[in-house]
């Protein structure tokens, strides 16, 4: 009875181990199965994740690359300004007046010979005015008188080609006159200069003082 009980136990012992070995192969099977299945999410996964990052890199230097453009703009606007700026100042300073020079190389005339006393009588905004300048010097000596007058014809033709229009004064040289048209040029004896006083007949125009000798 002992040997058929235990022989009974042995096959039951060996059913058990053949289901439990049936079970773990079962189990090997399953879990070879789904470890490809898994690598293939996991690299998918990692696949995803570095196209991520490449985005985000690709998107990150777009983003650079238009900071670099928006900040080079405002440069080339800047430099674009100054060139007109350039451009203007050329343009206001081109030409002197044809008067303006006339009245320049009269004053250099004067000067030339040391005339003294030099005064400019703007009469540009004075009503009914003869000239649109007075030119006023003075003089120690009629020998003087006469070389200013010389100078000043000199210096006005060397940058105008401008002859006076009209002379007076030469004779006596008291008071030498040499009208330009719009310049009306006065040369004085000191004491002449003095007695006629044309800068007070004349008091609502600008007048400047040029120093002489």
């Amino acid at each position: 009875m002992r040997i058929f009980e235990r022989s009974k136990l042995l096959l039951s012992m060996t059913k058990i181990l053949k289901i439990h070995n049936k079970k773990q192969l079962m189990a090997k099977k399953k879990e070879e199965t789904t470890k490809p299945a898994a690598k293939k999410v996991a690299v998918k996964k990692v696949k995803k994740t570095v196209a991520a990052e490449k985005k985000e890199k690709t998107v990150a230097v777009k983003k650079v690359a238009t900071k670099k453009v928006t900040v080079a703009k405002p440069k080339e606007k800047i430099a674009v300004e100054k060139k007109e700026k350039k451009v203007v100042v050329k343009k206001a300073t081109i030409k002197k007046d044809a008067t303006e020079t006339l009245k320049d190389a009269v004053v250099f005339g004067m000067q030339e010979k040391k005339a003294d006393n030099i005064v400019t009588i703007n009469l540009k905004n004075i009503h009914n005015s003869i000239a649109d300048y007075f030119i006023i010097c003075q003089c120690e000596s009629k020998t003087q008188a006469q070389a200013i007058a010389d100078s000043i014809e000199e210096q006005v033709y060397k940058k105008t080609k401008e002859d006076p229009w009209h002379k007076e004064g030469r004779e006596n040289s008291e008071w030498i006159l040499l009208d330009y048209s719009n310049i009306v040029v006065h040369i004085f004896l000191r004491e002449k200069r003095d007695f006629y006083g044309l800068e007070k007949l004349w008091g609502d125009a600008d007048i400047k003082h040029i120093n002489g000798k």
